[in-house]
Order: C-alpha cells, then structure tokens, then sequence
C-alpha cells in the first residue's frame, strides 16, 4: 500500500512538472534589429509600462518616444544610422534600462546600457573579420591594501604557438566609471589589433587593462560603498591617480611579466589611456620613464600647473623627455569637453620643445572617438 502512495505522488509531480514547463511562455522581443538600409528597430516588453524611450549616441535630438503595441510590447525605428558602435538604453517610466534582447552591453559602474552595432558595407577595422585572432583572458592578481585586482589581457594571434618569443606590452586604462571591461567590450581593441596585425600595419602586442578605479574595488571587497569620484584637478584626484600608479608599478607589471611573455624593457612598455584613464596615464608615466618608453593618452591633459609642479624635469629638459619616449600620442575630439583643456596640454608641449604626434577629430568624449584614436595611435607603438 505504501509502495502504491509512492508511485502516485511520483506521477502527481510528474505531472505538475511538466505542466510548469508547458505553460505558454510570454511574447520575445527582437532587438535590435539592423536594417539594410541602417535604419533600426528596437522593442522592449513592458506590458504595464506608461511611457517608454529609446536614447543612444546616435539620437541627435535626444530619446524617442516608442510606441505600445501588441502583448505590450514596444517598438520604434530611428535612422538611418551611420556605421559605428554605439551605446543605448530605454527609459522606462522614468528609469532607465538595458535592452534584453541584447547581449552586449557597456560595462559601467553607474549606468547601464547596451552597445548597438550597425556595420559597413565593409567590416570596419573595429569589427571582426576574416583573420587570425588573439586571445583575451581574465586575471586575478594580489593588489593594494590586501584587496584583489582584476584585468583583462589580450595576447595577440601566435602568441600560443610560438612559446619562444616575447612581446611587447600595452597598459590601457579606460575611463570615470568604466571597467576593466570596457576597452574590450566597447573599444574592440582586440578586434582592431588583429585586423592591424594582419594587414602589417600593428606589431603583435600584449594589452593589458586594469580597473582603473582601485579606492572603489578596495571599499567594495571591505564591504563599503564606493567612495565619490574627485573633482578632476584636485588634490584627492591626483591622490587617486597616485594609487593606480602604485599599483601599476608594485603589482601590475611584476604580475604580467611574471605570468606572460613580455619583453622586460621600458622600450617596450607602453600606457594609454581614455578620460580618467588618459590622466592616469599622463601622471604614470611622467613619473615612471624608467618603466614606459609610449605615451598615448585619448582625450585627456595634465594642466601646466600639474606638469610645472609635479614634472618640471619634462619641460626643463627636453632633449632628454625626447629621447625616452619613443612615441607621445595625444588626441581629443573637438567638441569634447576636455578639447580645451588637452589643448592647453598641447600647446604645454609645443612651447617646452617636446615632441608628440597628435590628432584632433570631430565629435566628443564618446567611445566612437577612442576607437579612431586606437586605429591610428596603435599601428606606431614599438616601431
């Protein structure tokens, strides 16, 4: 008799399990979808929403209003849209989100948004194509205050097979309230570099991107809420800049060389870096040109102040600054909010005799400018 019970509750969930997986699943939603002519089409499912908007990088009149249809869903098409990656986000009822229906996304401490591709005719040097790819890797390392870092390393095509051969090394520190992530993810460096090595315009290289933002990572594994982020310029922000230096230089590098195959040579350590991350760079390397031979810094400056104050030796003597960095790249967009600031750096540069190569585009302080400051700045590193 107990047996019979046994058997009857076994088919009783039997039968209630597959009824929970046969139930009718709600409506899917196909975004974005990218059309011949670049035009768009996003939806977003939100049967109980009152309003809901579309904003991106593409908006030129800032977020639309999407329409309600069917099962709730709602949907709108915007462009044509010129070629490039783009970040976007609906704003639903006041509160904005990230597309679902998209897996790409922009890594970011605050908001959060997804990463729109409309491609060219042609793939674009920021897209994958047809060629031999790297390898990019997620590392853990012993940082600062007991706290645990984390990168993420591109090694380039052949890195794997040719266990004979070093290479050189490009730290890349992206920007306030980007990621580790974010060059990768968003910049597509690993997918620029290897359309650039494969046409003989890059050498094969190392990258490695840390979190820019170690006070954050510190309080968040202690169990605190992220400190605020400084007034650029200030003394708390060039404190914070000194921290990442600290890090670079204790933990950072001796981890890389110790775990890949890098060249141990300043002539081949490089830094770059965007925003934030291109002051970082600024101060890092000024105050390290026994460890990095490159400078690149996208849309970013140190002020005449700071360099007069904390690097006087750059302009005072210059055959010397010269002579150490094999390559000084600056560039900024010119509707970028840093545009007068970066310069007021160049002209720094130009009045103490210190050579760069620079590059001013349109547009402002977006990802879409990083990856044309990469395409250029990366095929004239280590050469």
């Amino acid at each position: 008799m107990k047996r019979s019970i046994n058997r009857w509750l076994f088919a009783v969930l039997c039968i209630l399990q597959f009824t929970a997986f046969a139930q009718p699943r709600g409506p899917f939603t196909n975004s974005p979808q990218v059309h011949e002519d670049k035009t768009v089409t996003f939806e977003y499912l939100a049967p109980n929403a009152q309003k809901v908007l579309l904003s991106g990088q593409f908006l030129t009149g800032g977020p639309v209003e999407m329409k309600k249809g069917e099962q709730g869903i709602w949907r709108t098409t915007v462009g044509p849209i010129a070629p490039d990656m783009y970040p976007y986000n609906f704003e639903v009822d006041g509160v904005g989100v990230m597309d679902p229906g998209n897996v790409n996304y922009f890594p970011n401490e605050r908001f959060k948004g997804s990463i729109l591709l409309v491609p060219g005719n042609q793939p674009r040097m920021y897209e994958m194509r047809n060629v031999p790819h790297g390898s990019v890797n997620y590392e853990y390392y012993p940082s600062l205050e007991n706290s645990t870092g984390y990168l993420v390393v591109y090694t380039p095509p052949g890195y794997d097979a040719s266990p004979d051969k070093s290479f050189p090394v490009f730290y890349l520190i992206s920007g306030t309230t980007d990621t580790e992530e974010t060059f990768y993810k968003v910049g597509n460096v690993n997918w620029i570099l290897d359309n650039l090595i494969a046409e003989g315009l890059a050498k094969p290289m190392i990258v490695v991107m840390p979190y820019g933002n170690v006070a954050a990572r510190i309080a968040e594994q202690n169990g605190k809420p992220k400190p605020e982020d400084p007034a650029r310029e200030s003394e708390a922000s060039n404190a914070r800049m000194k921290q990442l230096e600290n890090d670079l230089i204790k933990n950072i590098i001796p981890y890389i060389e110790s775990n890949y195959r890098a060249i141990k040579k300043r002539e081949s350590r490089a830094i770059g870096g965007f925003s934030r991350g291109g002051g970082q760079t600024l101060r890092a390397a000024y105050g390290n040109l026994d460890t990095f031979g490159s400078i690149c810094c996208y849309s970013a400056s140190a002020s005449p102040k700071d360099m007069d104050n904390d690097f006087s030796y750059i302009g005072k003597n210059p055959e010397q600054t010269n002579a150490q960095l094999k390559l000084n790249w600056v560039s900024v967009g010119n509707s970028d909010f840093m545009y007068p600031s970066t310069v007021e750096y160049m002209n720094y540069l130009n009045a103490h005799n210190i050579k760069y190569q620079g590059l001013i585009t349109s547009g402002g302080h977006t990802w879409m400018n990083v990856k044309k400051f990469m395409i250029e700045s990366l095929q004239l590193l280590f050469k």
